[in-house]
Order: structure tokens, then C-alpha cells, then sequence
């Protein structure tokens, strides 16, 4: 059968590309090597938030005495795994129906392109080679694993984890040194952390969180250390033995032993072993070169999600498979990357959409910024007892237009899409001023914010 388009990989941007062509009437093949739902969705994303809901429910009757009630708890990491899989479970079998609902045929196997011929795009998988119209490449990301000495032999033997094996982890380790302070490394380090590990967290750079707000980043971690939890930032990891991780800061080596190292230093674009140089699909820095509307150098071959490194969220992933499924059915669509909102769900969240301060005053903007504590927000105090919760707005100095939002505070990731909504739109502070908030929401916070200005 020719198809009008093949998809390779089943993650969020190949299931949500598989859903929107079929609905549009495309015959759609999606080849998946692995697990449907892909790494977002299997050992990402929503594993991830299973374990830290289960953790923030844990911390509450741990201290309820600050709201009144007195309780005591345990929590049993077995029944959490359990719960974990059981998400996932359902939450794969929806993809699956809505795949199968909007006409799209699904192959487990390694998909590998074997060029273009006559009959179309040709992709191998299962040992049956299958032909389309359009190639969607959405093979996803990796972890990365550096050339540490140790490294290797501590993944054969389990003492080094990737997420993938922390999130299974049977029993939780009495001694936890997470290698990486990004997104990954922070929500697993907080999970664990919060159930009774001793973790201790080794980044390479002067800060965690990545590019998010240097100043909420680092009141984010002088909450986890009041908490217990142990940062060494700016340094370097040298080796890693059979029970120690040893990093040099400042010139000096230190040795930390530990039960489980888990390897967090970030993802790369999976482009390796899929056939690209069948096609000439040109790739920069390891990741699949994309236009505006998700096209590739190859006239009907289209990339999206982590493949094309971009922004290796599952929420950029959606967006550009509709951008890509839309080129394909004529219409007018383009990606912007202007207000994609990024989340960090320790306790408390971290969310962010736009530009940061630094970032702006680096490309050379001239902003206002309003710095207001969360003690703005009735619903926040009523439920943050001693709570330190910040937001901040980025605001074009010249035009009052908002350029970017910054939240530490538990609710964050549900407003943050209001922020990158002014953001989208080209709201200027006036025009938010008159937007009416539901009361008493947190996300008050924003409109307390431009009334700063």
C-alpha cells in the first residue's frame, strides 16, 4: 500500500501527526521501535509527574501541623511504582484507541529509510519495506552519556541510571548523587528526596534549571538545601567508581559515595541508524534541520519533536506536528518559538514562558522588570503557609508589550499559559490590566504584576 504519509516514532509529536493527518483524511502508517507513546510518555513526562504527585500528597501530611492537621504518614515506593505503571497504562491505550479511531496503522518495529523511489519514500521496518507520499521523521532523543571514566561499567553493573531505570527502581536508594541539576535531574532528585533518600545534586554549571530565571533558579535551591538536599555547582565530574562519584571544584577533588548515580546531563536528537543519508536529510550539531513549517532540505520529508533539537518539550513536539500535518494539507500554518512554556515540577513549580531578564538585556532589549511575591495572591497565602513564591514580568521598555513571565510557586504550570497567551497575542501591559482573573485564583499573580508598572 502507498500511504500518503509515514511516520517514524510514536511519541508526542508522531502519535499527535498520526491523529491530526488521519482526521484530515491521510492514510497514515506510524512505525514505533519501541513503546507507543515514546519517551514523554513512557519514561518521561507523565511518569515523572505520577512519582512527584505521590511525594507532594506524602510532604503535606508530613507537615500538615502548619494548616491544622495533625497526621502521620509512609509512603510505600512499591504501591507509587504501581500506580506509576498503571498511568501509564491507560494513558498509552487512549493513544492507541485514538490512533486506531482516526485510521492509522500502527508497525512495532525499527524503521529505517532506504531512500526514495518511484513509489515514494521507502521505510523498512519489521523486515516489510513500506512506501508514502511524505516522510514525518519524530524518532524523538537519547539520554546523553558522557565519556566519563566509569560510566560505562557503572550502566552495565545498574549503579548508573538513566532516567529510564530510575523511574523503576524497585527500592529507592539510601544514597542518591544525581549528575546534571536540569529538568530531569531536579524532579527525580525532589522524588527522591522527599521519600527519605539523601540526595545530592553535581552540575557543571555555576547554577541549576538551565536557561530559566537565575533568581527564582536559585531561591528554588536554598529551599532544598533548608530542606536537606546538597548541591555542589561548578563542578566537573572526573570518574565515577563502583560506590563514588568524584567532581573537581575550584581545583580541588571531592568524593561522594553513593548507593545510585543517576546520569541527568540531557538528551540528543535520536538520528543515529534511521537512514537519513538515503535522502541527504542535512542535520546540524546531531539534530534534523527544520523550516518554519517543520520541512526538512527534502522536498516532502518533514521532522519534529526532540529529532530536530529544538525545544525537546512535548508540548513544542504537538505543535509542530500540527504545523507539519497542516503544510501537508494546505494550510497556512508556521512554528513560532516565541512563548513556549517550560515547567519544572518540584515543589515548588517552576514555570517560565518568553524571554528571561538576562536573556533579553543579552540580545539587547531594553525592559522593565517587576519582581512581586506570590503574598500578592489570597489563594497562594491561604495555601502556602510561609510559602516564598515569586513572579516576574519581562516588559518591553519602549512598546509595553510583555515579553516574558517567570513563576516559582506551586499552580505555576497550569497559569503559565495565560503569560505565554499575552506573549502570543502582543498584549501590552494595558491590555492585561484588562483581563478579569477569577478570585481567588494564583493566577491573580499576573494581573497584581502589570499593575506594578
Amino acid at each position: 500500500m502507498l500511504y500518503d504519509l509515514i511516520v517514524l516514532g510514536s511519541g508526542p509529536a508522531g502519535y499527535l501527526a498520526g491523529e491530526r493527518a488521519g482526521h484530515a483524511g491521510m492514510r497514515v502508517l506510524c512505525i514505533e521501535g519501541r513503546d507507543i507513546g515514546g519517551v514523554c510518555l513512557n519514561e518521561g513526562c507523565i511518569p515523572t509527574k505520577t512519582l512527584l504527585y505521590s511525594a507532594k500528597i506524602y510532604d503535606n501530611a508530613m507537615h500538615g501541623e502548619k494548616y491544622g492537621v495533625a497526621a502521620t504518614a509512609a509512603i510505600e515506593h512499591g504501591k507509587v511504582l504501581a500506580r506509576k505503571n498503571k498511568v501509564v497504562r491507560t494513558l498509552v491505550a487512549g493513544v492507541k484507541s485514538a490512533l486506531k479511531a482516526n485510521g492509522v496503522t500502527v508497525v512495532n518495529g525499527l524503521g529505517v529509510i532506504k531512500g526514495k523511489t518511484d513509489a515514494g519514500f521507502a521505510v523498512e521496518a519489521a523486515g516489510v519495506t513500506h512506501y508514502g507520499r511524505r516522510l514525518l521523521i519524530a524518532t524523538g532523543s537519547t539520554p546523553v552519556v558522557p565519556p566519563i571514566p566509569g560510566v560505562k561499567e557503572g550502566l552495565e553493573s545498574g549503579f548508573v541510571l538513566t532516567s529510564r531505570e530510575a523511574l523503576t527502581l524497585a527500592d529507592p536508594p539510601g544514597r542518591l548523587v544525581v549528575v546534571g541539576g536540569g529538568v530531569i535531574g531536579l524532579e527525580l532528585a525532589a522524588y527522591f528526596h522527599t521519600i527519605g533518600t539523601q540526595v545530592a545534586v553535581v552540575e557543571m554549571l555555576d547554577h541549576i534549571a538551565g536557561e530559566t530565571d537565575a533568581e527564582l533558579a536559585a531561591i528554588l535551591q536554598k529551599g532544598y538545601e533548608k530542606k536537606g538536599m546538597a548541591f555542589y555547582l561548578g563542578a566537573r565530574v572526573t570518574a565515577i567508581t563502583a560506590n563514588s562519584v568524584r567532581f573537581d571544584k575550584c581545583g580541588e577533588t571531592t568524593e561522594l559515595t553513593a548507593d545510585a548515580v543517576l546520569l541527568s546531563v540531557g538528551r540528543r536528537p535520536h538520528i543515529a541508524d534511521i537512514g537519513l543519508e538515503s535522502l541527504g536529510v542535512v542535520a546540524e550539531r546531531g539534530a534534523i534541520l527544520t523550516d518554519k513549517h517543520m520541512q526538512t532540505n527534502i522536498p516532502g520529508v518533514y521532522a519534529a519533536g526532540d529529532v530536530n533539537g529544538v525545544y525537546m518539550l512535548a508540548h513544542a513536539a504537538y505543535r509542530e506536528a500540527e504545523v507539519a500535518v497542516n503544510h501537508m494539507i494546505g494550510v497556512r500554518d508556521t512554528m513560532c518559538y516565541d512563548a513556549i512554556p517550560a515547567v519544572i515540577y518540584t515543589n515548588p513549580e517552576l514555570a517560565c514562558v518568553g524571554e528571561t531578564e538576562e536573556a533579553a538585556r543579552e540580545r539587547g532589549r531594553d525592559v522593565d522588570v517587576v519582581k512581586i511575591p506570590l503574598r500578592f495572591s489570597g489563594r497562594y497565602v491561604a495555601e502556602n503557609e510561609g510559602g516564598d513564591g515569586i513572579c516576574k514580568l519581562v516588559v518591553d521598555k519602549r512598546t509595553k508589550i510583555i515579553r516574558g513571565a517567570h513563576a516559582l510557586c506551586n499552580y505555576s504550570s497550569e497559569f503559565i499559559v495565560a503569560a505565554g497567551m499575552f506573549i502570543t497575542l502582543g498584549l501590552k501591559v494595558e491590555d492585561v490590566k484588562k483581563i478579569v482573573f477569577p478570585h481567588p485564583t494564583v493566577a491573580e499573580i499576573l494581573r497584581e504584576a502589570v499593575f506594578q508598572f
